[in-house]
């Protein structure tokens, strides 16, 4: 198949081509910088064809995709500094790449009859409760404007998009950009204790299980909304934190308090982040590993523990 990647410069879009490459796939990638950004891994990303893309121009859009005129899109994309978002003068901009800029995507999508895969969050929901979010649940109400864009996102893709998949994560981490497993670890080369909120609940999504994951859906038909984070059951981001230090074999101490103790951020966090993955095992998918493997995982293609 030939699959056109969008956000490679990002986590996910750097795992997501690698994994596309490493089956046979023809993979196209593609961000708004002039050329690949990310790290310079000796991975396969470096060696894809890149086309400059800002996915706001309509027009460009449209055109690029009938130049590639792929079989399939999965559209990683996104603007997720979530507490940026909030600020009056960078509203604009989010809507513009994570509403509008998803509907480009989408029309193009249509006109061309490929797939369309859409990687979205929990963040569409308001976080209130203990239940795990299904993914057919539609009591969406973000908190926050990255909740609300990347909503929009969804609704112009279930618009336009016939073959379409809608991926729904929470707590992503990987190699290429920065994550909360990255910012523990800097801020415990200088603190002895942190305090980590304890009252947001859910679980971690390592990118590079993620984008096998990803690129199993997309070699199907099986096309919907799904919600996908690693196994292990739910946590905090306090316990998170300790099983980072814990296996990173650093001393400094994890503190647990409440979002109200740590103090107001400029976004509303939700505090259930819990998702619901059985549809992944009722469509002959196979779940993602467990969190603390795919932590350990990760530590050490850091070079840490």
């Amino acid at each position: 198949m030939k699959i056109f990647v969008t956000g490679v410069c990002g986590q996910l879009g750097h795992d997501v081509v690698n994994e596309l490459n490493a089956r046979g796939h023809e993979a196209v990638s593609s961000d708004i910088a002039p050329q690949y950004a990310g790290i310079a891994d000796g991975s396969a990303v470096t060696g894809t064809p890149y086309v400059q893309l800002d996915i706001t121009d309509g027009a460009r859009v449209a055109t690029v995709l009938r130049e590639v005129m792929p079989d399939a899109v999965i559209h990683c994309a996104a603007w997720t500094a979530v507490d940026d978002a909030q600020d009056e003068d960078k509203r604009a901009k989010v809507y513009a790449i994570n509403a509008d800029g998803t509907r480009h995507i989408a029309a193009a999508c249509r006109e061309l009859g490929c797939k369309m895969m859409y990687i979205s969050t929990d963040y569409v929901f308001d976080g209130q409760g203990e239940t795990p979010w299904a993914p057919e649940c539609t009591d969406y109400a973000p908190l926050s404007v990255y909740g609300q864009t990347k909503l929009e996102g969804e609704l112009a893709v279930r618009e336009l998009v016939e073959k379409f998949f809608i991926v729904r994560i929470a707590w992503a981490f990987g190699l290429n950009g920065k994550n909360f497993i990255k910012t523990m670890l800097r801020l415990s080369q200088t603190h002895d204790e942190l305090r980590v909120v304890c009252d947001q609940i859910g679980t971690p999504t390592y990118t590079l299980d993620l984008a096998r994951l990803l690129a199993d859906m997309i070699e199907t038909d099986k096309y919907g909304v799904y919600h996908a984070t690693n196994e292990g059951g739910y946590i905090s981001w306090a316990d998170f934190a300790a099983e980072i230090f814990r296996q990173a074999g650093r001393t400094t101490k994890v503190t647990p308090v409440t979002t109200a103790e740590y103090g107001l951020s400029k976004a509303a966090r939700p505090f259930n982040s819990r998702l619901d993955k059985r549809k992944l095992v009722e469509n002959g998918f196979a779940p993602l590993p467990d969190w603390r493997d795919a932590l350990a995982r990760y530590l050490r293609a850091l070079d840490i523990g």
